[in-house]
């Protein structure tokens, strides 16, 4: 069962900015803390046989140089590796590529916190969708990790996505669009602007577009 309230709430989202070399860049930090140390929080972020039990199933070599692949999804080079605390890697989407840097920190025996920045150009799919357009699917997947690590057991993906249908699941896709608005606001963001993208942002996500 899923505290839909909770798990909104449990959740740190922010938006900041970054100079590239390429140009500008946009950067979306989501973070929770788990009832639990931080070298089994580690392990459920970079153990292959871990990994597909709360997001989704993953190959390659999970090595600083090595390459990833998400089924279905983003591919990469793990650029940078310093166990148990942090990674960047590469994000791949078709054409497009981001970056993601996830850092892992003790907040006590049984405590540690999740942390993940993705930084991404700002070009044309950010003007449309803003920072929802990733961080909603980054707020998806911390379900995942908060009922895999508070269970043990494998979440069921094909759950999941009947779950997002249902009256709580699309109430949390609003709760989740709502809060990067918020974020998106915080950051300075043009407020008419930030109203539209996020809009347009949950509709994709709803599939009303």
């Amino acid at each position: 069962m899923i505290d839909v309230d909770h798990q909104i709430n449990a959740v740190r989202r922010s938006v900041g900015n970054r100079t590239l070399e390429a140009g500008e860049a946009r950067v979306m930090t989501i973070s929770q803390s788990y009832d639990t140390d931080a070298a089994d929080l580690w392990d459920a972020c970079t153990n292959a046989e871990r990994i597909p039990r709360w997001f989704l199933p993953i190959s390659g070599e999970l090595r600083q140089g090595g390459q990833y692949q998400l089924e279905g999804h983003a591919h990469g080079t793990i650029l940078r590796c310093d166990p148990p605390r942090e990674f960047t890697a590469t994000w791949e989407c078709n054409d497009d590529v981001s970056w993601i840097e996830v850092r892992i920190t003790s907040e006590g025996p049984q405590r540690a916190r999740f942390e993940l920045q993705h930084i991404t150009h700002v070009d044309d799919h950010w003007e449309q969708f803003g920072p929802g357009a990733v961080g909603m699917g980054y707020d998806g997947a911390l379900i995942g990790l908060a009922l895999h690590l508070s269970t043990g057991a494998a979440v069921d993906p094909a759950a999941g996505q009947q779950w997002m249908a249902t009256e709580d699941g699309r109430r949390f896709q609003k709760l989740s669009s709502e809060a990067w608005y918020e974020a998106n606001l915080a950051a300075g963001a043009n407020p008419q602007w930030a109203r539209a993208s996020a809009d347009r942002c949950l509709a994709a996500y709803l599939g009303e577009n």
